[in-house]
């Protein structure tokens, strides 16, 4: 008796350990049935079936009651697998140089709901967090679901693990503003459960799209985009957020590209922030921005209305340009097996993506030996799920505590 009580409490302590990693999988999409689930488990069909059973009762996954088979496949039908749609959410938001954008996301990378926010940020960083999270809980008071945590996506390297905006170069904050402390002292306020967390926009944009989008299946994930102003970078190394010793690293915004190029805020000259974004292409075409939209909006509405104008392509070879010759510099230090790009980056590449990958692969020693596969991100706002991620992981982690 003492035999059979031990052996399923280790079966059940075995299941329990499962969950997070099961929990990631479906999340994730690389676990669609139970059979898969079981094989990347590597336990038994009961255990397996036990996890999902646990993750359905928690309100996290559904379990097809009627298992079903692909077309020509063999074998016995596997109970298919998906996050539950009515199940809990995070609050995301992301503030950027032209407004800010709260949102209900749940798991599998999913926007419930949307609020976008004010056009002009103000200088003041508790204000504009302040209002952030109020759009959030009227989200969550609108819906009515249970929320089970915050991330905020900023666009600013974020220093860890004081959780600081060092450089916010397009907004007017102090620099060192304490952003993670003011995100979670409104989050908390509000009455909005769950721990909060911050980050780097590009950061949660690239971990975004390795979890969800064009990213899924690299191992080491090179990610370039320019939003609406600026340029950013990261890389995930085996699966994983490179951040660096303290949550700096791949500042990729201020390779030079051009030695004789605009002056940068950095205090350099000719660098790929200043050199390949909306702004720098709106000028290079002789365009006026205008203050009536977002600068990357006016940047994407000319590029894809009046490619065929002389001064518009002229623009943008410039920028494909110089936006493949860092990129072949990075290549050459990182190695990666993918790169993919945002924001504007990523209609460059859509508008002429055989030039980009000539110049990257002319440029970078291992370009030439094959090429890495250059890719445009697939997720619209992927910073805003990136953020959702950070909220997501203790439930990811560990279910039962995160749920208790």
């Amino acid at each position: 008796m003492n035999g059979k009580a031990t052996t399923t409490r280790t079966r059940l302590e075995r299941g329990r350990s499962a969950l997070g990693p099961a929990l990631e999988l479906v999340h994730t999409g690389r676990a669609p049935t139970r059979a898969v689930l079981t094989a990347e488990l590597g336990v038994t069909r009961a255990t397996a079936g036990a996890v999902a059973a646990e993750l359905e009762a928690l309100g996290l996954i559904r379990v097809d009651s009627r298992p079903g088979a692909a077309a020509g496949s063999q074998g016995r039908p596997s109970h298919r697998l998906s996050v539950d749609d009515t199940g809990p959410v995070v609050l995301a938001a992301q503030v950027h140089a032209d407004g800010f954008r709260a949102a209900l996301v749940g798991l599998g990378g999913r926007i419930v709901a949307t609020a976008p926010g004010c056009v002009t940020v103000q200088a003041d960083p508790a204000q504009v967090l302040g209002e952030v999270v109020d759009a959030g809980a009227e989200l969550l008071r609108r819906s009515g679901r249970r929320c089970v945590g915050a991330g905020l996506a900023v666009p600013s390297a974020v220093a860890e693990p004081e959780g600081t905006a060092l450089n916010p170069l397009h907004l007017a904050w102090p620099a060192g503003a304490p952003v993670r402390d003011i995100f979670a002292e409104r989050v908390s306020a509000a009455g909005i459960t769950g721990p909060a967390f911050t980050g780097n926009d590009v950061n949660l944009a690239a971990l975004a799209e390795h979890r969800h989008g064009a990213g899924r299946g690299a191992q080491h994930l090179l990610c370039v985009a320019t939003g609406h102003r600026g340029v950013g970078g990261a890389l995930v190394l085996d699966g994983r957020l490179h951040s660096g010793s303290s949550g700096l690293a791949l500042e990729v915004g201020h390779l030079t590209v051009n030695p004789e190029g605009r002056p940068c805020h950095c205090g350099s000259r000719g660098c790929l922030d200043v050199e390949t974004d909306p702004l720098a292409f709106l000028t290079a075409a002789g365009r006026n921005p205008g203050p009536e939209v977002s600068l990357l909006q006016r940047a994407r509405d000319l590029l894809r209305g009046e490619y065929d104008d002389p001064s518009v392509r002229a623009a943008a070879e410039e920028l494909i340009d110089r936006l493949g010759l860092g990129l072949a510099g990075l290549v050459n230090i990182l190695n990666p097996d993918r790169i993919i790009l945002g924001g504007l980056h990523r209609e460059l590449l859509d508008a002429d993506p055989d030039r980009l990958r000539a110049v990257v692969a002319d440029r970078s020693l291992w370009g030439r030996s094959g090429g890495v596969p250059i890719l445009a991100c697939t997720l619209d706002h992927n910073s805003l799920v990136g953020a959702a991620e950070l909220a997501w992981q203790p439930v990811l982690d560990d279910p039962l505590a995160a749920l208790a």
